[in-house]
């Protein structure tokens, strides 16, 4: 058995929107070269929206049956996912450990951070060229990461979270990249099946579960939005 298969269940979730994400989606379609972002990766903050993403998210908390209330929260340290765990985690009732490890921090970008695909393209041509023969999967920018470097230290950390918290119940507050490459490590993935995974864009503060069943996790959801509804919305 591995460790991560200990778990009773394991809860996963993205940081609420960032400034970040506001300026991606600006630049989508236009000859921008780059995002224009100012604050370093660890540093963007979360937007007036994520913030209510996160209560929202900490009222799904407030309602989960005691059997299944997360037994700890860790956390990227990452100023977004930090501020989203804590809205998050004040809507519940009951009171949950927190703890910062920084091997859930987003995936590098090295020499790539802040830059569009067009920006990529024009001012480092030949690492363009190298990703495309190498694949995303495998591809490491100068100074960055790859899709398989972050599943080395994804690894060690789901061993550890595994052998400390045998029957847990832990809520991890991370990035997309950390909720799609769990996926891979958690189910057993093929490069080819998690890339293709990865085309689907993860919501922010959605939810991805796994829970026990005869001694391996299996997944009950992944990327849900459900609870990112307030109670008092007009149906459509």
């Amino acid at each position: 058995m591995r460790p991560v298969d200990t778990l009773e269940w394991l809860n996963v979730t993205r940081h609420g929107e960032s400034t970040g994400n506001l300026a991606y989606r600006a630049v989508q379609g236009t000859d921008a070269e780059e995002l224009g972002l100012r604050d370093r990766d660890a540093d963007i903050p979360l937007t007036d929206a994520g913030r209510e993403q996160a209560v929202l998210l900490g009222r799904w908390l407030a309602g989960l049956p005691e059997d299944e209330r997360p037994t700890v929260a860790v956390v990227s340290p990452y100023l977004r996912t930090l501020d989203t765990a804590r809205i998050a985690l004040a809507q519940a009732p009951y009171e949950i450990p927190c703890e910062a490890d920084e091997r859930l921090r987003d995936r590098e970008q090295g020499v790539l951070e802040g830059l569009t695909p067009r920006g990529i393209g024009l001012r480092f041509p030949e690492e363009a060229l190298r990703m495309r023969r190498l694949g995303k999967f495998y591809y490491r920018a100068p100074g960055g990461e790859s899709w398989a470097d972050l599943a080395l230290r994804l690894r060690s950390f789901y061993r550890d979270l595994g052998q400390d918290q045998p029957g847990g119940r832990p809520l991890v507050v991370a990035h997309d990249a950390i909720v799609v490459m769990t996926r891979y490590l958690v189910e057993r993935l093929s490069e080819q099946q998690i890339m293709e995974i990865e085309k689907e864009p993860v919501a922010n503060c959605s939810l991805t579960r796994w829970r026990d069943e005869g001694g391996r996790l299996r997944r009950d959801s992944y990327n849900a939005c459900d609870h990112l509804v307030p109670v008092d919305a007009p149906s459509s």
